[in-house]
C-alpha cells in the first residue's frame, strides 16, 4: 500500500536560506518603490491650468507623496527634483466616463469582447472584473492624457455596474479606485415605427401605433417593477432585527441596495428626447440620482435637466442630425445650449477606440459657443464630480492627487501633443502600439540603400 504521505515533497537543502534571500530582495524592491512614491517633485515654469481656479502663467506645482502640496506662481527654494516645463501647459488628468475601454480589444474576435453578460436585468455584473490590464487600447488613451476611465457593461436594460479605474496598473485590483461607481440602465426605446405595412419585408410584424405604444409602456413598467422589487428587498432587509428574520441573500438584489437607498448614482443611457424626459421624470418620482449618457437630444429638454440637476455625458458632437429640420451643426451647438440652461456637461465618445479624440469633441463645442473653461472642466472636473471623486481628482489643488499631464500647446488645439503624464505622483510611460510602430517604420531602409 502506498504511504499516505508518499507524495509530499521533502524540503530542498538550503531552502531556508533561499527564502531569506527572496525576502531580502522583496524588501529592497519595496523600499525602492516607497522612496520613488515618497519623492518630492517640483513642476516648474508651465502654464498651470488649475481648472477650479485661475490659470497661472507661468506657475509651479509641488508634489510630495503623490499629493499636490503647493500651487503658486512661484515656489521659491529648490525642493527635491525640479522638472522644468517652461513653455508647456499643465492640466489635471482627464477622466473618460461611459466607455468600453478594457472590455473589448477586437470586435470581430468574440474572445476579446466582454462588454455584456446574458440577461436583461443583471445588476450584480461588475464590469471592472472583466477589464484587460494588458489591452493595447489602454496605452493609446493614456498617451492622450486620460488617466482614469469608467468601463461600462452594455446591451441590456440593466446590464450591471461600473467602476472608476486608473489607466495604469498590473491587475484590475490595482486599477479599480472606486467600485462600484454607478448602476447602468439602457432606457427602453420610445420611438414609433411609421413604416406602412405594405413596405415591410414581413407584413406580419407590422404593429399599429396603439400596439407600439402599449409595448413601450410595458417595457417601462417592467423596469419600474424591477426597481420596486429591489426596494421591497431593501425594506425587508432593513426591517429585519436579526439574521434569522433577514431575507435570503440574492446577489441581484444585494447589488441594488446602494442604488434604491440613494447612496450611489444611476447612469441612464438615453438619446431621444422622449427617453430622456421619461427617465428624468421616473428618477424625480423615485428620488434617484441619475446622469444621462449619450444625450443626443438633451439640448431639446435642457430646462428639464437643469431643474432636476441631471448632468449629461454628451457623446454626439459629430453626430448627424436625427431630423430633417435640424441643421448639420445641431449637436455642435448642443453643449453650449445645455450649459446656458445650467446643465453640467461632460464629454465622451462611448466606445474604446476613439477616446484619444475626447479633447477634439470639447474643442469643437468651444468653436460653437461653449466657454473654453467649461470645455476643460467637461474633460476633468465635471467627470470627477459625477464619479464622486472630485475631492481627489479633476483639478490642480492642494491636497488632491497629483494626477497631471503636460502638453506642448493648448489642450483644445488639435496640433498639441501630450508629453508627460503623472498618476498619483508617479510618471507613467506614454509608449503605445502606435509609437512603437512609428519608431519601427520611421527607421525602415530607404529604397536603393
Amino acid at each position: 500500500m502506498k504511504h499516505p504521505t508518499s507524495n509530499i515533497q521533502h524540503p530542498i537543502p538550503n531552502a531556508g536560506r533561499s527564502c531569506v534571500g527572496w525576502i531580502v530582495l522583496i524588501s529592497i524592491v519595496l523600499l525602492i518603490a516607497t522612496k520613488a512614491s515618497a519623492q518630492t517633485i517640483l513642476l516648474h515654469g508651465a502654464t498651470v491650468h488649475t481648472v477650479s481656479g485661475e490659470t497661472l502663467s507661468p506657475g509651479d506645482v509641488l508634489i510630495q507623496d503623490g499629493k499636490i502640496v503647493q500651487v503658486g506662481k512661484s515656489i521659491p527654494g529648490r525642493r527635491g527634483k525640479t522638472i522644468d516645463l517652461t513653455g508647456m501647459h499643465l492640466y489635471p488628468g482627464m477622466i473618460a466616463l461611459d466607455t468600453t475601454l478594457g472590455l473589448i480589444e477586437i470586435e470581430a474576435v468574440r474572445a476579446t469582447d466582454d462588454r455584456a453578460e446574458v440577461g436583461d436585468y443583471v445588476p450584480d455584473v461588475e464590469s471592472w472584473v472583466a477589464v484587460n490590464p494588458d489591452s493595447e487600447l489602454l496605452p493609446v488613451a493614456r498617451a492622450a492624457g486620460i488617466a482614469y476611465f469608467e468601463p461600462v457593461p452594455q446591451d441590456h436594460v440593466v446590464p450591471g455596474q461600473s467602476a472608476l479605474m486608473r489607466i495604469d496598473g498590473w491587475t484590475t485590483e490595482q486599477m479599480a479606485v472606486k467600485k462600484p461607481m454607478a448602476l447602468h440602465i439602457f432606457w427602453p426605446s420610445m420611438d414609433l415605427d411609421t413604416t406602412p405595412k405594405s413596405r415591410l419585408s414581413d407584413p406580419s410584424k407590422w404593429k399599429s401605433f396603439e400596439d407600439q405604444d402599449k409595448a413601450r409602456r410595458a417595457k417601462v413598467r417592467e423596469l419600474n417593477d424591477f426597481f420596486e422589487d429591489a426596494r421591497s428587498y431593501a425594506k425587508a432587509k432593513d426591517a429585519a432585527t436579526n439574521s434569522a428574520a433577514a431575507p435570503e441573500k440574492i446577489p441581484a438584489w444585494e447589488a441594488m441596495l446602494p442604488y434604491v437607498r440613494g447612496e450611489l448614482p444611476i447612469t441612464v443611457h438615453a438619446d431621444e428626447a422622449r427617453q430622456i424626459t421619461s427617465a428624468v421624470t421616473w428618477a424625480a418620482t423615485n428620488h434617484f440620482r441619475i446622469a444621462i449618457a449619450g444625450g443626443k437630444d438633451a439640448w431639446l429638454v435642457a430646462g428639464l435637466l437643469a431643474t432636476n440637476k441631471v448632468p449629461v455625458i454628451f457623446e454626439h458632437v459629430y453626430a448627424q442630425p436625427l431630423r430633417e429640420i435640424e441643421t448639420v451643426d445641431a449637436y455642435m451647438h448642443a453643449p453650449e445650449m445645455l450649459h446656458e440652461a445650467g446643465v453640467v456637461v461632460t464629454f465622451s465618445v462611448g466606445g474604446a477606440w476613439l477616446l484619444k479624440n475626447m479633447p477634439n469633441l470639447a474643442a469643437q463645442a468651444v468653436a460653437f459657443g461653449l466657454p473654453t473653461e467649461e470645455a476643460v472642466k467637461g474633460l476633468t472636473l465635471y467627470p470627477a464630480q459625477i464619479a464622486g471623486v472630485a475631492d481627489k481628482l479633476g483639478s490642480i489643488e492642494v491636497g488632491k492627487e497629483a494626477t497631471l499631464f503636460v502638453t506642448d500647446g493648448d489642450l483644445l488645439d488639435i496640433r498639441s501633443n501630450v508629453k508627460r503624464l503623472w498618476i498619483a505622483g508617479k510618471e507613467v510611460s506614454l509608449e503605445s502600439r502606435h509609437t512603437r510602430l512609428y519608431d519601427k517604420y520611421r527607421n525602415r531602409p530607404k529604397a536603393g540603400k
